[in-house]
């Protein structure tokens, strides 16, 4: 007996680890029933759509059955939206292989019809995922009805132009009013002495300024203009700083400095991005020395994308004021002795941030300000409800 011994404790502990791990096996296996459960309650209960697609068939592996609820089609109706919406996979796909990482994942406005025929827009996020131990490359994301948030917004912007058109005309009324007053005093005071003359011009050249902010800012079409559409074309980023430059007044000098890799076209608002570099030259101009150059720049971004800075010889921006620049209404200490509503920064912001892209100031070693505006590219006026799908950065792949 006593030679069979050890052989018989052998056994009995195998006996005990494998019904250990029979355990662990088993308590692995309910947690997996218990998440999967879990996933289940959250894909048929949630507000988004989840889906797996394979990224070479292009067939739906998996999709939510919030999905149906959402557009009121049957599993084989979505397999065939989601073949037509996802045309474009092949050719990001292999964009991604050759190392853009920014095809990796994205966020896509699409417009498809509901079964009983309302549109729907839809949000659609989507990542691809390496393929794994029996599985090839996927796509996995969600979807989101935004038709809600879509109609809100286009409420909001109808709201925003009668309150514009509303402003727009409550300041020119009085100015209108003024202006007249000003034109009659001229033509009448014939032997008003200088220092009266020229009064009447400082008030004439102040109306013509405040119309002109009118027209730039609150005017219902700029308002409307700036990145409602996606533009079809653009403008080469050397006309653009070029008809910049030309607004230029003679006190000061302008250089162009442009990189000869920018791409040729530049897809945007032309007038709204017109319209935040004047803003930004303007402040060069009043903030810097008659005499002193303004510096236009165009470059590709070292983050991507491009860049175009407006810098300037002036005493710099208060470092106090750097978290303000932008604010409505906020004007720094060098503002004063100058005309101005504290509104051209807000507003050239605004333009840049509706092309998706970004502005920022800050001081120069060597003294001086830049302003730094970041354009996407192809630059994207704004998410756009098109039959050709396009991505975040306006481009099909």
């Amino acid at each position: 007996m006593l030679p069979f011994l050890p052989f018989l404790v052998l056994l009995l502990a195998g006996v005990i680890l494998m019904a250990l791990r029979f355990i662990q096996l088993r308590r692995a296996l309910l947690r997996a029933r218990a998440g999967e459960a879990t996933f289940r309650l959250l894909a048929e209960h949630g507000r988004d759509a989840a889906f797996l697609l394979d990224a070479t068939t292009l067939e739906l592996l998996y999709i939510s059955p919030t999905a149906q609820r959402l557009s009121g089609y049957d599993l084989p109706a979505l397999q065939s939206h989601a073949a037509r919406l996802a045309a474009d996979v092949p050719a990001r796909l292999q964009r991604w292989r050759d190392g853009d990482a920014s095809r990796a994942t994205l966020l896509r406005e699409v417009e498809l019809p509901h079964a009983d025929g309302h549109p729907l827009a839809l949000e659609i996020h989507s990542t691809i995922v390496p393929a794994a131990a029996g599985r090839g490359v996927s796509v996995v994301g969600s979807v989101r009805d935004v038709s809600a948030a879509q109609a809100q917004a286009a409420e909001r912007e109808k709201e925003h132009k009668r309150f514009a058109s509303m402003l727009s005309h409550e300041f020119r009324t009085p100015l209108a009013t003024i202006d007249g007053a000003v034109q009659r005093l001229v033509s009448t005071s014939t032997d008003a002495d200088e220092a009266t003359r020229k009064r009447y011009v400082k008030i004439q050249t102040a109306v013509d300024r405040l119309l002109a902010m009118i027209d730039d800012y609150l005017s219902p079409e700029r308002m409307a203009a700036i990145g409602r559409e996606r533009a079809a074309a653009g403008i080469a980023p050397l006309a653009l700083l070029q008809q910049a430059a030309a607004g230029v007044p003679a006190s000061h000098t302008v250089q162009l400095q442009l990189d000869e890799d920018l791409p040729a076209t530049l897809r945007c608002d032309v007038p709204g991005m017109a319209l935040c570099l004047k803003i930004l030259l303007e402040n060069a101009v009043k903030f810097s020395p008659p005499g002193s150059a303004i510096t236009l720049a165009g470059r590709r971004a070292p983050e991507g994308g491009v860049e175009l800075c407006v810098r300037d010889a002036g005493p710099g921006l208060p470092e106090a004021e750097l978290a303000h620049l932008f604010d409505k209404g906020f004007r720094g200490i060098h503002a004063a002795g100058h005309p101005g509503a504290g509104l051209g920064l807000y507003m050239a912001r605004a333009v840049v941030e509706v092309h998706g892209g970004t502005l920022h100031g800050h001081n120069l070693p060597a003294g001086g300000a830049v302003f730094r505006i970041w354009l996407p590219v192809p630059v994207q006026t704004r998410k756009s409800l098109a039959s050709a799908e396009g991505n975040r950065d306006n481009s099909l792949t």
